[in-house]
């Protein structure tokens, strides 16, 4: 009977087994159908989506470092969500009408335009019929550029007729119109569609203009020939690194082809739950600061020719010319073969009277809340200090984060202009980067920084936007090694330029032959490029991951970060996380968390449809 029992029991558990199988197979299904249905949906509304005066080709939008952008609500339903969508591609200051609800114009909402170079303005056909928007329009178009999205069966363009600025008329009103029309306004989507009828004497048959996709596009994973089925492995390796204590947040981005097809967020700000994470969170980058801020600058000077790779260090940094350093070339600076040792511990020396717990003259830099080191810190005892570090290993790689400090200070010597400026200047900005940056408090709120690591032993508090590493935290939160913060998607449109060899957004930013030197393989001692980490030729390894191709470039971050990019693939992989909160966790590497989403990534893309 016991017996009988057991067996009943485990055929129970058989078909339970078996039906939860089943169910997983059908729900995954089931997603992947609804993917397939919503993307003949966004295929419909790009496919009948109409872009009008476009003369001039405003559309897609270029030059984003001389524009200031504003999005007015004048009552669209769908304004969340298109807004969202705009700020993927650029900073867009939202405005709301409803604030002017009690004046019978708009005059006052115009006049806080005063600072905005570019307006967009999404409007439904019932809504031309209000005087007070119509009006409104008529009078900004006087002074500012303007975009306008009108959603409808058309019957309003005639409303519109005297206008010179661009159209984009999308015959549907729904929730997917409103996150396809943003991506046509920067280039995420194409258009090519004309009109078919005449809606007015100069909106007639065949009016149109038509487009190229220059910026990614975010979209279904079967947009870019991916089953989404077969990317829900990422989420279980996600969860399994929550629950394992590895980090208490995860952000994951992928992109194929230019096409944004998976971009989630897991677990929260610190394991108390209270502040879940979101996909536009703003992590410590850490390393990954060497290859997106650094290197960048020294790949646009090399260029230039301000800047050779094979001429001394002491050349460029005069301080440098009576040190150890100063016959080491730059390129064994960028290859980590200079003979660098890894690094110096400077937090470990801090003495009673070097830091104050409030600012003056004396202690002006800030480390972080409460915390100032005194003046000439850095220039005074550091960067000595690093100059006259021994060479011990020149020629054999050795990583060191004393290479990034010294290039820092070769490429300001060059630029003439602080790194953090340079880069904002000539890469975030123009790229729509709209994150991505040092100091991060001075632009943020604590609320949207993820913290890094409780520091009870340099600091006395929790990092919540200061750099967890300790000597860029020294020298004031910004250095060519570390200091660096952003959010997935600033990250992801970077890489897409680099993949893409060198052009976004229909701007050229290096030439590809710079891109192709930098990131390939340059040393005859070890995987690396020229700033930029790589796959390894040692299988053993699997790194960065067993899939990885041999093409892939990248780089990680001590804080729990990933991004490396497949040109064999398409493929653009940010992996975020704050595995330094509250305390450092080896967790992330014992449980091999970023290769295992890489692979699960990877074998998603060769898997296909």
């Amino acid at each position: 009977m016991e017996r009988k029992y057991m067996r009943k029991n485990k055929l129970t558990g058989i078909i339970a087994i078996c039906f939860v199988f089943i169910f997983t197979l059908c729900a995954c299904a089931q997603e992947h159908k609804k993917n397939e249905s919503r993307l003949k949906t966004i295929n419909a509304i790009a496919n009948s989506t109409v872009l009008l005066n476009n003369q001039q080709s405003l559309i897609p939008i270029t030059k984003l470092a001389e524009q200031k952008i504003a999005s007015i609500n004048l009552g669209f339903t769908h304004q969340i969500a298109f807004d969202s969508l705009l700020n993927k591609y650029a900073e867009i200051t939202p405005l709301n009408a409803e604030k002017y609800k009690d004046s019978t114009t708009l005059n006052d909402l115009a006049d806080d335009l005063k600072y905005y170079s570019t307006v967009i303005i999404a409007i439904t056909d019932q809504m031309t019929k209000n005087e007070r928007f119509t009006n409104f329009i008529n009078d900004i178009t006087k002074h500012k550029k303007i975009v306008l999205a009108v959603f409808g069966d058309g019957k309003s363009l005639d409303a519109f007729d005297h206008l010179t600025a661009p159209v984009i008329w999308c015959p549907q009103n729904s929730l997917e119109a409103a996150m396809v029309v943003p991506q046509i306004v920067f280039g995420g989507i194409a258009v090519q569609k004309t009109l078919s009828k005449e809606f007015s004497g100069k909106y007639t048959v065949g009016s149109g203009y038509s487009t190229n996709v220059t910026r990614l596009k975010y979209t279904v994973p079967e947009d870019a020939g991916v089953n989404s089925e077969n990317l829900k492995e990422i989420d279980k390796i996600a969860l399994e690194a929550i629950d394992g204590k590895a980090a208490p947040g995860i952000v994951v981005l992928v992109a194929k082809d230019g096409k944004v097809i998976y971009n989630k967020a897991f677990g929260s700000h610190t394991y108390d739950n209270i502040i879940k994470n979101k996909v536009t969170d703003i992590f410590d980058l850490a390393s990954v600061t060497k290859v997106t801020a650094t290197t960048p600058t020294v790949m646009r000077l090399v260029e230039q020719g301000k800047l050779k790779l094979d001429t001394n260090i002491g050349y460029y940094i005069p301080r440098a010319r009576n040190t150890p350093m100063n016959a080491i070339n730059v390129r064994e600076v960028m290859l980590h073969q200079a003979g660098f040792i890894p690094y110096i511990p400077f937090h470990n020396n801090i003495k009673e009277g070097d830091y104050s717990r409030d600012s003056s003259a004396t202690f002006p830099t800030k480390v972080a809340d409460n915390y100032y080191i005194k003046k000439g810190f850095f220039s005074d005892f550091m960067w000595p200090k690093m100059l006259n570090s021994p060479i011990k290993t020149r020629g054999t790689y050795v990583y060191s984060d004393i290479s990034m400090y010294v290039m820092q200070d070769i490429v300001e010597h060059i630029s003439e202009k602080p790194e953090q400026q340079y880069v904002l200047d000539n890469f975030y900005t123009p790229l729509g980067m709209h994150t991505a940056g040092y100091l991060p408090r001075n632009r943020f709120t604590k609320e949207q920084i993820v913290p890094t690591e409780d520091d009870q032993i340099f600091r006395k508090t929790l990092l919540e936007g200061y750099v967890h590493d300790q000597g860029a935290a020294l020298k004031g939160g910004v250095a060519g090694h570390a200091g660096l913060f952003g959010n997935a998607s600033d990250l992801a449109t970077y890489y897409q330029m680099l993949l893409n060899k060198g052009t976004y957004g229909g701007e050229q930013y290096f030439k590809p032959e710079t891109v192709e030197m930098f990131t390939t393989k340059q040393s005859d001692v070890s995987r690396r490029g020229l700033g930029f980490d790589r796959w390894d030729p040692d299988l053993t390894k699997k790194y960065p991951s067993e899939l990885a191709s041999p093409q892939t470039f990248g780089h990680t971050g001590y804080t729990g970060i990933g991004v490396w990019v497949d040109p064999a693939r398409g493929l653009v992989y940010i992996f975020l996380s704050n595995r330094v909160n509250p305390g450092v966790s080896e967790q992330l590497g014992k449980l091999n968390i970023r290769p295992r989403i890489q692979d699960a990534i990877n074998r998603a893309i060769d898997k296909g449809m």
